[in-house]
């Protein structure tokens, strides 16, 4: 069957959504159709209103509406830093109430079929504060995902790290191979905060 362009248009578009497909964006769609025109002003004006609204945090690099993010803002444990992909999985984290340290969102993780190299992910940053005088950081948790692409970046990073005087850690038992951070409960993930191990 065929759609009215400006259907078919927005269907195309939320196919784009990370697990979204043909049947679901259509389900979106004509949930929106369904809607009163005020209600899609309001949800119009939530989309627009995002580049304005958020911003980078200046210190973790995590999505936030003030500068530096709550986080970073907060008096949590100076001496550990978790590094995470994204930001999704930073509320991961967060939200098992067993990490009390601070964060640093590296903007991804390694995978050189889809372009994703190291300049193109937040390493400069990471070892400029871990290099930084004035923080003493005793611990870095590299909390990625147990997938292929979340393993290279760990073992990009142990070389990385070598020269630095900090204990370096990553996610333990709890978590099976292939399985996403964001997805993964509360007590699966703090389980593997629990018992991280030496990365070298």
């Amino acid at each position: 069957m065929s759609y009215p362009h400006s259907i078919q248009n927005l269907i195309d578009y939320f196919t784009k959504f990370p697990g979204i497909g043909e049947k679901t964006a259509q389900r979106f769609v004509f949930f929106l159709l369904r809607q009163p025109q005020q209600e899609l002003i309001r949800f119009a004006k939530l989309i627009m209103n995002l580049p304005d609204a958020i911003t980078l945090c200046r210190v973790c690099y995590n999505y936030t509406e003030k500068n530096p993010c709550a986080i970073c803002s907060a008096a949590r444990d100076k001496s550990m830093l978790c590094v995470v992909s994204h930001s999704h999985d930073l509320s991961a984290v967060e939200r098992t109430g067993a990490y009390h340290g601070f964060y640093h969102v590296l903007g991804g993780t390694l995978n050189i079929l889809d372009g994703i190299t190291p300049d193109k992910l937040r390493f400069k940053e990471l070892i400029e504060r871990i290099a930084a005088p004035d923080i003493k950081i005793q611990e870095l948790i590299l909390a990625f995902n147990p997938d292929l692409e979340g393993e290279s970046t760990v073992l990009y990073l142990s070389k990385l790290l070598k020269s630095y005087k900090v204990r370096v850690t990553k996610l333990a038992r709890g978590l099976p191979r292939g399985a996403d951070i964001e997805y993964a409960d509360d007590v699966t993930l703090s389980e593997a905060l629990r018992a991280r191990k030496d990365v070298f």
